[in-house]
């Protein structure tokens, strides 16, 4: 007699990530059974996810659910969860612009979307922001293609290249690009004191503050971060802080329970050499406009979000905020480099100034995405 019960599954990296993809018809419909069913397929909550498909890290706990769109002009609609390793929690209060590379090769080959001949423009609801995105997909013989020579610092290797265009979401979690109306706030951090931050919401929402306001140089590994209780501490209460202000928390307790990846954090420096954590290269200032280092659920990301890299880029052409800052007047050019712990990640910007106010015209990055592996995934009933 058995007690277990099975669910189609897809195990895709998308950009830096990788995540568990699921078909929302495969899923109750009740969003509590659906979270106890997705705990159990990532074998969460327990810091090994053990007995599940999540890899114990913040980086592979991640979830796609995917259906045919509820709206026309869309294609698809893609719900992201960031599943707690050791709580029995789903976050849903942002996206993740790394798995959301996934969602066109995966529609195409699931054929919910026809593909075309070499490129297919997949239009992507983000249902937790409510916002479209437009995956361009190289595909080749009726699905998507894998083979490329695009290459993303932190995936060995090279892949199809993916472009992403965030344009439409401007705003995506506060209805603002800046969501208290400032360049620039000033946060009162408990058992701190006072500290400057950019919040800036484009595709998720991302505080900024300067690397030198805590005390660092901004090129500091995963490892030196994550070895540092008190900074980690720290880094959270500014996280914490800002989620209070701009109404995603209502305290700090709060934005650890229940907004624990959202907000971002990031801490930005000017253009120095550093050498790469993950293969030893040096990365030189004169490749980079902005050096900045990312928090995500509470640790120090590997590479960099790329929901974090398009918010980053719009902050740069935001006039006044520290990540404008930071650039040294490189904020006029359309493309900008930005340095992380694994490299280089570029992203695109352009920007109107209409009555006094910044409005995105372009956001887009480049990724790669493949699928590893599909079929079933067993979970005790």
């Amino acid at each position: 007699m058995t007690n277990t019960k099975k669910v189609r599954c897809c195990i895709m990296r998308g950009g830096t990530s990788k995540g568990i993809f699921l078909l929302k018809n495969d899923l109750p419909q009740d969003q509590k059974k659906r979270d106890q069913v997705v705990c159990k397929i990532f074998g969460s909550p327990d810091i090994r996810q053990i007995d599940g498909l999540g890899g114990a890290d913040p980086l592979t706990s991640k979830l796609a659910v995917i259906a045919r769109s509820t709206r026309p002009d869309a294609d698809v609609d893609y719900t992201f969860g960031q599943v707690s390793i050791q709580e029995p929690y789903i976050d849903y209060s942002g996206n993740c612009g790394n798995i959301s590379a996934g969602v066109g090769p995966f529609a195409i080959d699931e054929g919910l979307v026809n593909a075309g001949e070499t490129l297919t423009t997949v239009r992507i609801h983000n249902t937790n922001t409510g916002k479209i995105i437009v995956a361009d997909v190289p595909t080749f013989d009726g699905k998507a293609a894998v083979a490329g020579d695009c290459a993303i610092d932190g995936v060995p290797g090279t892949g199809a290249r993916i472009m992403l265009d965030y344009s439409d979401t401007a705003g995506a979690v506060t209805g603002k690009m800046l969501p208290t109306g400032k360049a620039v706030d000033v946060l009162d951090i408990p058992g701190w004191g006072k500290i400057e931050a950019s919040i800036v919401d484009v595709a998720n929402p991302v505080v900024f503050v300067r690397a030198t306001d805590l005390g660092l140089a901004g090129t500091e590994t995963p490892q030196a971060i994550n070895s540092n209780p008190d900074m980690l501490n720290l880094l959270e209460k500014i996280r914490g802080t800002a989620a209070v202000m701009i109404g995603m928390a209502n305290n700090l307790e709060d934005a650890l329970k229940r907004s624990p990846a959202f907000p971002m954090l990031a801490f930005v420096s000017k253009p120095a050499d550093y050498t790469a954590f993950t293969d030893g290269r040096v990365i030189q200032a004169g490749q980079l406009d902005i050096v900045s280092r990312l928090m995500f659920m509470q640790t120090m990301h590997k590479t960099y979000a790329g929901t974090g890299t398009i918010c980053t880029g719009a902050a740069i052409k935001i006039p006044g905020s520290l990540a404008n800052e930071m650039t040294g007047g490189a904020a006029d050019k359309a493309l900008f480099q930005i340095g992380h712990p694994a490299g280089i990640i570029d992203v695109e910007v352009s920007v109107e100034q209409q009555a006094g106010a910044v409005v995105l015209k372009r956001a887009a990055m480049s990724r790669t995405a493949r699928r590893i592996m599909d079929g079933y995934v067993y979970i005790q009933e």
